[in-house]
């Protein structure tokens, strides 16, 4: 399972540190924080489940509701970097998702079907903030770094 306090939604992989700059690190941050300046908070709820062969993970339930951020997150990538980032739904794609488990050996899908359902107790969420960070080996050793965060309306 994702330990609680590393629970999040994945907006956009950018490339490798080795072709990031700090100082482009902080260039898309004020690109990102001026998208985002007048985009009020998200509230979102989880409670879709989406089975994958590698992962369990909550889906959103309201379709498009985060592509302000996706959006802003793009738009500092092109701007700064010259590149496109890529969505770890596939190319052309994005499903917001938070994953809730990780699948750690081949197993057969349908007893986590028959026993998690398409569907779990609804929550809410609301999303307030696009944060950059720099992920320092696997996925799954949870040892990430924060770089910054470009916060949703911060201007009236």
């Amino acid at each position: 399972m994702t330990p609680l306090n590393w629970l999040h939604m994945t907006a956009l992989v950018v490339g490798s540190t080795d072709d990031i700059s700090q100082d482009q690190m902080r260039e898309m941050l004020e690109v990102a924080s001026c998208s985002l300046a007048h985009v009020a908070p998200i509230r979102v709820t989880l409670g879709r489940v989406i089975y994958h062969p590698e992962a369990i993970m909550l889906g959103l339930q309201q379709d498009g509701a985060l592509d302000p951020v996706l959006q802003a997150a793009r738009d500092a990538t092109q701007t700064v970097l010259g590149r496109d980032g890529v969505t770890t739904s596939g190319p052309g794609t994005w499903i917001p998702h938070m994953t809730i488990c990780y699948s750690t050996a081949n197993q057969e899908s349908e007893p986590l079907i028959s026993a998690v359902g398409l569907k779990v107790p609804e929550c809410s969420a609301t999303i307030d903030a696009l944060t950059l960070v720099v992920q320092w080996g696997p996925e799954r050793a949870w040892n990430w770094e924060t770089i910054g965060v470009a916060s949703l309306r911060t201007k009236k």
